[in-house]
């Protein structure tokens, strides 16, 4: 009844109305209205989240090669925290960190392979060993900070290596020379002096596993696996190739069977019905024997892609995943890889090709793709293959548009590129790839720290951005 004398109170306050009369004060309210109930508030349907991870323009990456930056982060997470937060700022949108280096150790969580505690880096004048004395997750690190700052995080792994064997006369070192996985999956290449293990040729350099050998594929798999267990945004394998004896590569006796079986025919003269003992090169025209040797090893690669894409997808269906390769495509079957879209017809424009070769492209297995634009500084523009831009249109048609790719340069490494001071090219290199590609990427965040490209980067980045 309190309400209901206020309410009148406020109501004597209006304007008076000439047709109803006033209610007395005294006047019994006598059978009142019923408040109506109010309309229930609905509940608004949520919207997606916001995509932390959104951007203007095309993605842009930078790789973080773990050797390169050990000494830096390997002990030191807010050095990580720091680096991450000028990538971000000069305007690049994704890493890409590699966490299985040429030694075929890990950075991160394995229940599979050995952890790496320590890296050959270039110190002070000379290689010398980084050791880890930190016990913390480092791919979990950098996804933990990349993801604060709106970084997509890509994990990188070299694929088919298996330790690094004693270069700068360092000691060897990597799971093929602690034990931990056999000797016997090193490659067995065709070296002048007849066929023999890598592993016993005293490589000085990246020991590489065969391809070709079920236990060496079943093995990494497991370890594509457990990096796709992550919450990493795309997973990239490097080094997934033949070794870098090219032509020479793999003479195994799991090969030849593994060839004579995909030729349909037994190879009576092994090898050199294929290619005489330290041949390097292919002649001028290539036998028919040689033309199917390079589609086996480009079907070897093939089938391994197709089935590392299968094992990253079926732990994290939201994962994406592919590959780094070189942009050179002209002379990549030497490293025994197909890179581009079976669309392609590869025969139809190099004479070592057979028919069939482009069925082993992989592109349509591939989410997403590097391609190293290594041309020197002085070859930025031009549609040439040697060229930024023109490795860039090239990987554009090889691709038939089955994946994205994002393509850019070697600064640190690249002819004109080893002492920096190109700091007015760093644009100029964005703006060739990023324009003829699907995006942008470079090698390496060492190099840019270490010749103070931040702005360099910033300033080609917003260029890019602006002419949107």
């Amino acid at each position: 009844m309190a309400m209901i004398l206020c309410a009148g109170l406020l109501a004597g306050c209006a304007a008076p109305s000439t047709d109803i009369p006033d209610w007395p004060w005294n006047d019994p309210i006598v059978n009142p209205e019923p408040e109506p109930e109010p309309e229930p508030t609905p509940t608004p349907t949520p919207g997606p989240d916001p995509d932390p991870f959104d951007f203007k323009g095309k993605p842009r990456y930078v790789w973080i090669d773990a050797s390169a930056n050990f000494q830096y982060f390997a002990n030191d997470r807010e050095r990580i925290a720091s680096d991450l937060a000028k990538v971000k700022e000069c305007g690049f949108t994704d890493v890409i960190v590699d966490v299985r280096p040429t030694e075929g150790t890990v950075l991160y969580k394995s229940s599979v392979a050995p952890e790496a505690r320590r890296l050959a880096a270039w110190v002070g004048g000379s290689y010398k060993f980084v050791n880890r004395t930190e016990d913390w997750d480092y791919l979990q690190a950098f996804i933990d900070e990349g993801h604060k700052l709106g970084l997509r995080v890509n994990a990188a792994m070299n694929t088919f290596v298996g330790g690094y064997g004693g270069y700068y006369g360092l000691e060897s070192e990597g799971p093929i020379f602690s034990g931990s996985i056999p000797e016997s999956w090193a490659t067995v290449d065709n070296f002048e002096n007849g066929i023999s293990s890598t592993f016993y040729e005293g490589v000085s350099g990246t020991v590489f596993l065969n391809p070709a050998n079920s236990d060496v594929q079943e093995y990494l798999l497991d370890i594509i696996g457990e990096i796709a267990a992550y919450d990493v945004d795309g997973i990239i394998l490097d080094r997934c190739r033949y070794d870098d004896n090219n032509l020479q590569c793999e003479f195994s006796d799991i090969s030849r069977k593994g060839f004579e079986q995909f030729n349909g025919s037994a190879v009576e003269n092994w090898p050199s019905d294929i290619f005489k003992p330290g041949v390097t090169s292919l002649p001028s025209k290539p036998s028919d024997l040689q033309k199917r040797w390079l589609v086996y090893r480009a079907k070897t690669i093939h089938d391994f892609v197709e089935a590392a894409a299968a094992r990253a997808h079926s732990v994290n269906s939201e994962v994406r995943f592919g590959c780094y390769v070189g942009a050179w495509y002209s002379s990549y079957y030497n490293s025994g890889v197909n890179w581009a879209s079976p669309q392609y017809k590869t025969s139809k424009y190099y004479k070592w090709a057979a028919d069939d070769y482009s069925d082993y492209g992989y592109a349509d297995h591939c989410d997403f793709m590097m391609l190293g634009c290594y041309a020197g500084v002085s070859s930025i523009y031009g549609h040439a293959e040697w060229t930024m831009q023109g490795f860039a249109e090239q990987g554009a048609s090889l691709l038939c548009g089955d994946t994205v790719f994002a393509g850019g340069p070697d600064i640190g490494n690249s002819t004109g590129f080893e002492n920096g001071g190109q700091d007015a090219k760093i644009p100029d290199t964005i703006d060739a790839c990023i324009n003829a590609a699907d995006g942008y990427f470079c090698f390496d965040l060492c190099h840019i720290r270490m010749f103070d490209y931040w702005d360099a980067y910033k300033k080609g980045f917003d260029e890019y951005i602006n002419s949107l």
